[in-house]
C-alpha cells in the first residue's frame, strides 16, 4: 500500500464567472490518494477528517477509489476550505485554515506504527507548513524512512508560508529523509532562485535522494538520476484548468512503480531505463487527462 499523509480541504471553485464558488474535494496530498486508487494501486491515506458535513463530501471519493482510511482520526473541527482564483487557467488559492482538523494534526494523532502493508509513504503540499501538522508529518517521515521509501512533493505555495527561512529548512530535512523528490519549476524558482535547474538536481541527489522528478507543464517531465537523466514530453491536451495536475502525475508515477515492485524491493536507485520511462510517462498521461477537464479529477485505469 502507498500511504498517503497529508492534507485534505475543499476547494471552494469559481462557477458562473466568479459569482458563485462550487465545493469540491481537494488537498494536494488526498488528491494523489484518489488518484492512486483509481489508478488501481493500493493506496492508503492518513490525515484527520472532520465530523462536518464537508468531511463527508472528503470520504465519498476516497471510498469510490477503494482508499483505505482506517488510520484517519476523526475529530470534531472544522474542514480547511480553499477558495480558488483561475487566471489563464492557472489555480491560485485563498485558505481557511486556523483551528481545522488538519492543522492541529499532532503527533499524539499518528498511529503507534505503520501496517506491515506499506511499501511508500507519500508525503508534501502545504500540510508541511504551519505546525503542528508539519511537524507531526515531519516526524513521521523521520520515523519511517528507514522502513519505506518516501515521495516528496514540496507543492511550494509562497503565499502560505509565513517563514520562509524555516520552511526551507524544514524542506531541506525532508529531502535528506526522502527516495524521491518532485519539484514543478514554482518549487525550483522558490527553493533556489536564480539558479539552473540541473544545478538544483545535483543539490538533490547529493542529499540522499536515488530520483528526482521535475515537472514543467507544456515541456514534459523528467526523471534525474546519477546515472542520467529521462524526460517524456507532455501530451497536447486542451486545458480546462491545472487543479490536481500534479498530485495526479505524483499518483502516476509512484503507480507505475508500484507496477513494476520497485517501491517494496528497494530497486528505485537502479530501475532499468525503460522500466523508469513507463512509470514517468504513466503520472505524465494521468495528469493530461486531470489538467483535460475541471477540478482535480484523476483518471480512472481503463482513461489512461
Amino acid at each position: 500500500m502507498i500511504l498517503c499523509c497529508g492534507e485534505a480541504l475543499i476547494d471552494m471553485v469559481p462557477v458562473e464567472g466568479g459569482a458563485c464558488f462550487r465545493p469540491l474535494p481537494g488537498g494536494a496530498v488526498y488528491n494523489s490518494a484518489v488518484a492512486l486508487g483509481r489508478l488501481g494501486a493500493p493506496a492508503g491515506f492518513l490525515w484527520p477528517l472532520s465530523r462536518d458535513p464537508f468531511a463527508a463530501m472528503l470520504r465519498a471519493p476516497l471510498a469510490e477509489a477503494g482508499v483505505a482510511i482506517n488510520l484517519c482520526p476523526e475529530v470534531d473541527r472544522p474542514t480547511t476550505l480553499a477558495f480558488v482564483t483561475l487566471t489563464g487557467g492557472e489555480a491560485r488559492y485563498d485558505f481557511y485554515d486556523d483551528g481545522t482538523a488538519g492543522r492541529l494534526f499532532s503527533p499524539a494523532d499518528l498511529p503507534p506504527a505503520l501496517p506491515d502493508s506499506v511499501e511508500a509513504l507519500l508525503i508534501g503540499g502545504i500540510s508541511l507548513v504551519p505546525d503542528p501538522c508539519g511537524a507531526t508529518v515531519e516526524a513521521l517521515a523521520a520515523r519511517e524512512a528507514g522502513n519505506c521509501p518516501i515521495f516528496l512533493d514540496p507543492n511550494v505555495r509562497a503565499f502560505f508560508i509565513a517563514d520562509a527561512a524555516a520552511h526551507r529548512a524544514r524542506l531541506m530535512r525532508l529531502i535528506r529523509l526522502a527516495a524521491i523528490v518532485k519539484l514543478s519549476a514554482d518549487d525550483l524558482a522558490w527553493l533556489w532562485p536564480g539558479r539552473q535547474v540541473l544545478e538544483c538536481v545535483a543539490e538533490v541527489l547529493s542529499r540522499g535522494p536515488s530520483l528526482v522528478l521535475t515537472t514543467d507543464g507544456a515541456n514534459g517531465a523528467t526523471a534525474h538520476r546519477r546515472q542520467g537523466a529521462i524526460t517524456v514530453p507532455s501530451m497536447p491536451v486542451t486545458v480546462a484548468d491545472t487543479i490536481g495536475a500534479g498530485d495526479t502525475f505524483n499518483a502516476g508515477v509512484m503507480a507505475g512503480l508500484h507496477r513494476l515492485g520497485a517501491l517494496s524491493h528497494g530497486r528505485i536507485a537502479d530501475l532499468h531505463r525503460d522500466d523508469l520511462t513507463e512509470a514517468l510517462s504513466l503520472g505524465v498521461r494521468a495528469a493530461a487527462i486531470c489538467v483535460s477537464r475541471p477540478g482535480a479529477n484523476p483518471p480512472w485505469a481503463e482513461e489512461i
